[in-house]
């Protein structure tokens, strides 16, 4: 089927006029919702004037006050059910241990603040439908009383005191220093991405100055090669390899604006700031494999995202965090070529030299 000029941009402009019309259609509602909306206030204006401002407005409060005394059973019952629904299937258990931790403090705090809602809330429902406005009752005023101003602010002091010296205790806990035996990585957010560098043997990451980043010339760090530190350190970007039980502590850095390393299912998460390093460590409980049988998911990955809004490709700032045991651990970093022999493939011991490439060649021929 042949189509002509004229026929092909008929056809090419029909998605432009559906779109036109889409709009027209939906300002059409809009109006249309306004006009009625319009109309009802006038009619119930209408009512008003025709039974009576008082006796409207008492008619009205009495709707009000079962309207509220309803939303606040539906509303209770939508809460619990959520709870209910969603409890422990968004994220699935805490990956590390020091998550337990966390998780144990966000339960206490929901419980206390849970009271505290449950109460305040019953009450400011119960009593607007319970006190309104009513022929048979006078107000009664009850301006002042020291006693019950000093319960209300004493208590809540002490709660929220007792729960930030939890906050406190914990953040310390992650933030301080790491085991002896913590393997290291350093992390480095760049928009809109994630790098990793781990020490080799020396156990020790080499130096490294922001003037020297050069992608071009493999040195996407800015690594001093004349560190000998240097020598041995493994790059890689968008995955990072941890081991499971065995405690590992993080560097975070930035190279350009400011990130934040998110690790939902380790219930961490850290600044990553451009020349200011900070670090938090943990201990990661269940191997990628682990968590892939208990959440029941087989595509279940641990996710590193950006938690601080950096950039139009924020949402897009992902990495993947693959936990396994020591011996994979081992065996994937076998296979890993140090930065160093990368940039600078000359001074590589197990790269093969020109000399023995046209001997191998001279052999051949």
């Amino acid at each position: 089927m042949c189509l002509d000029g004229p026929a092909l941009s008929g056809i090419r402009g029909r998605p432009y006029n559906s779109l036109f019309m889409q709009t027209i259609f939906i300002i059409a509602i809009l109006g249309l919702g306004f006009l009625i909306t319009f109309q009802i206030a006038k009619a119930s204006e209408y009512v008003a004037v025709l039974r009576g401002e008082e006796k409207a407005r008492k008619q009205s409060n009495k709707v009000n006050a079962f309207m509220l005394l309803a939303f606040l059973v539906v509303g209770l019952i939508g809460v619990y059910y959520c709870n209910e629904r969603l409890k422990g299937k968004i994220l699935g258990p805490s990956a590390s241990v020091q998550g337990v931790l966390i998780d144990r403090m966000l339960y206490i705090t929901i419980a206390l603040t849970g009271i505290v809602f449950l109460i305040t809330q019953i009450c400011l429902f119960w009593f607007s439908y319970k006190y309104q406005e009513s022929d048979k009752r006078k107000p009664y005023y009850y301006p002042h009383n020291n006693k019950l101003e000093m319960i209300w602010t004493v208590i809540p002091a002490i709660a929220l005191t007792v729960l930030v010296g939890f906050g406190l205790f914990y953040w310390f806990k992650i933030t301080g220093d790491a085991p002896k035996d913590a393997m290291i990585v350093e992390v480095t957010g760049k928009q809109f991405g994630w790098e990793f560098r781990y020490p080799g043997k020396d156990g020790i990451l080499g130096k490294k100055y922001f003037k020297y980043i050069d992608p071009a010339k493999n040195n996407p760090l800015g690594q001093i090669w004349d560190d000998p530190a240097n020598h041995d350190d493994v790059w890689m970007e968008q995955e990072m390899h941890l081991v499971v039980n065995r405690p590992v502590k993080l560097i975070i850095g930035s190279k350009d604006v400011i990130h934040d390393v998110g690790l939902a299912h380790f219930r961490m998460k850290m600044d990553a700031v451009p020349g200011t390093p900070t670090t938090m460590w943990f201990t990661p409980r269940f191997t990628t494999k682990q968590m892939i049988k208990k959440t029941g998911n087989p595509k279940f990955v641990y996710e590193l995202s950006c938690d601080q809004m950096c950039g139009k490709g924020h949402t897009g700032m992902r990495g993947v965090v693959v936990v396994q045991t020591q011996d994979e651990f081992d065996a994937w970093m076998m296979d890993k070529k140090p930065q160093y022999y990368v940039a600078n493939p000359d001074k590589d011991p197990y790269a093969p030299k020109p000399d023995s490439v046209k001997t191998v060649a001279a052999i051949i021929k």
